[in-house]
């Protein structure tokens, strides 16, 4: 079995992506890892209110390549977190910004991304030392909101998370988006189901490939 990568945030930076697996079945997580990681992405968070979600971390890191992390999300307690931990996650992600958590994550040295809307969450993430602060949900105001937020905040990086395809994600870079989360528009439940991995392959490059040609066109 694979011991558990650790979170390397320059290489992040390089490709912020974070695919959200939330309800999958247990039984497809090695094909799914194996299909998106072959797609390019390198950190995949396992959200705990995902059915044997700790079995499922540990499932996933036995087959994620090596510089792949783990993660794990929707993390609101510190008997999630400290769940989260054992089963070897190597960053956290929040809903809400909760200090406590946040705090706790940083006192033992694993990676936090807290979920936070408004310019004052936002604020009080980053001041509780998350790593990154999740814009959650993005597409309800877009990237015009995300660069409104930027204005005054410019030194917070975020993550845009919610709604996030690869039509949209110029947008945002643009708007400033230091990076995204990407759930349900990459972890198609029917292809899923019809174990369409050649399909989830092409999807999570697809993806890649937009961020490589927007950061390269736009920064």
């Amino acid at each position: 079995m694979n011991s558990p990568s650790a979170f390397d945030l320059a290489a992040f930076r390089s490709l912020p992506l974070v695919a959200i697996l939330r309800q999958q079945p247990s039984a497809a997580i090695p094909a799914i890892i194996q299909a998106i990681t072959e797609g390019g992405f390198r950190a995949v968070e396992i959200t705990m209110n995902s059915i044997d979600a700790t079995d499922q971390i540990r499932t996933a890191i036995a087959h994620a390549p090596k510089k792949v992390v783990i993660g794990a999300g929707t993390v609101t307690t510190l008997v999630e977190l400290d769940e989260a931990e054992a089963a070897g996650a190597g960053f956290i992600v929040t809903p809400v910004v909760d200090p406590v958590v946040i705090t706790e994550c940083v006192s033992r040295g694993l990676p936090v991304f807290p979920g936070a809307f408004t310019p004052t969450e936002v604020h009080t993430a980053h001041q509780s030392g998350a790593t990154m602060v999740k814009l959650f949900p993005a597409h309800r105001l877009g990237p015009g909101y995300l660069n409104d937020l930027k204005a005054p905040l410019s030194s917070v990086p975020l993550l845009a998370t919610g709604g996030i395809t690869p039509e949209n994600m110029p947008g945002y870079i643009q708007a400033g988006a230091d990076g995204f989360g990407i759930g349900s528009p990459l972890l198609s439940t029917a292809r899923i189901v019809a174990q369409d991995w050649n399909w989830l392959r092409h999807r999570a490059a697809e993806f890649c490939a937009v961020w490589s040609t927007a950061f390269t066109d736009n920064r």
